[in-house]
């Protein structure tokens, strides 16, 4: 049985993942470069997730409270969005983070979880979570080149009312996306990255379902946000250059000067948060998406180009600490933010000090 349950054709050795593993591999004294550096990713591993989960939990839910008293200078359909991207993080961080991640570097310490028949149920949830933060970002972009680019629409679709619709309905399709993940792996944790966190049977790990299913599941999470972020702030930039020119050349015709624009100074908060978030988003989730088309590329075939097992690693830590970085956009790019997120932090101590008094 315990065969069944192994992946074929991977070294179990060198994709199984732990601190002490880690340790005794880079103690030899002659191994491999791809695999020192897997080791040493490791060790970074150790210290790097504790300390990103320590800051990202309160953090987010900082964040959250901030957005959520509706006092940064942001529109209510924007704070809607932001709200639920910073939530989807929070969840991402509690049940990949936390509840995956930290397990697999820490191994020895939480072999309990062999003996523990929910890991189906921790990846419906945990791919559900990330497919929301993903599409979320998706919506929020979407929305940005409505308001932007179509001042026709955007008083029909950019409002509270349709924002909670949208991400109603973006919630939904990713819990019902993500049910097949119950069925196709075991309720038994693996412990390590390959790159699912579940064991799998051989039948079902070898059948063309299983791989074709994956395969779409990557397509639909990254590759296609990805392609779709890209597009909507191409289209953006190209309709501000296009806009812009013509309002300095209507302003310097009306006025004889080509004064500053007060209105497109306005709008430039947005603009500027709108790239920020999508260029995060881009960045730290390429690596992933390189190497997940890529494993779904090797198994159906493809083995001409092999990619080492570190790229995985890494990319894994550039794609949480993407959970991590929206307080600080949102804290460079809105003055309004920065003063309600002092605030937040000195409500504790301006409380108790009054119920001192």
């Amino acid at each position: 049985m315990d065969q069944n349950l192994r992946a074929t054709e991977w070294n179990i050795t060198t994709m199984d993942k732990g601190l002490s593993l880690a340790l005794s591999w880079l103690s030899l004294g002659r191994i491999p470069s791809a695999w020192r550096i897997k080791f040493t990713l490791h060790v970074i591993q150790a210290g790097y997730y504790p300390i990103l989960a320590i800051i990202g939990v309160p953090v987010n839910i900082m964040t959250t409270v901030t957005l959520a008293r509706q006092n940064c200078g942001l529109s209510k359909c924007v704070t809607r969005y932001l709200v639920a991207m910073v939530v989807a993080d929070l969840l991402v961080i509690i049940l990949d983070l936390i509840m995956r991640h930290i397990p697999i570097v820490y191994r020895d310490q939480f072999m309990f979880l062999w003996y523990i028949p929910l890991c189906n149920i921790h990846a419906v949830l945990l791919y559900s979570a990330t497919d929301c933060s993903v599409w979320f970002t998706v919506t929020f972009t979407f929305d940005r080149f409505v308001a932007i680019c179509c001042p026709k629409l955007k008083n029909k679709y950019c409002n509270e009312k349709t924002a909670a619709v949208v991400l109603g309905t973006v919630t939904v399709l990713s819990c019902v996306k993500n049910v097949f993940w119950y069925f196709m792996l075991t309720d038994r944790y693996w412990l390590g990255n390959i790159p699912w966190f579940c064991e799998v049977t051989r039948d079902i790990q070898e059948s063309l379902v299983w791989v074709t299913i994956e395969f779409i599941h990557i397509l639909l999470t990254p590759c296609v946000p990805f392609i779709m972020i890209l597009l909507l702030n191409v289209l953006t930039v190209r309709h501000i250059q296009v806009t812009s020119r013509v309002r300095k050349r209507l302003r310097a015709q009306s006025s004889g000067e080509s004064s500053r624009d007060p209105e497109m100074k306005g709008r430039r908060k947005s603009i500027i948060l709108l790239f920020v978030i999508s260029a995060n988003f881009i960045l730290l989730w390429s690596m992933f998406m390189f190497y997940s088309i890529w494993v779904r590329m090797w198994w159906f075939g493809y083995k001409s180009v092999h990619v080492e097992d570190f790229v995985l690693e890494f990319a894994f830590m550039l794609q949480l600490l993407s959970c991590c970085t929206n307080t600080v956009i949102y804290a460079i790019t809105q003055t309004k933010f920065r003063q309600q997120l002092k605030n937040v932090l000195k409500y504790p101590f301006t409380a108790v000090c009054e119920l001192i008094k």
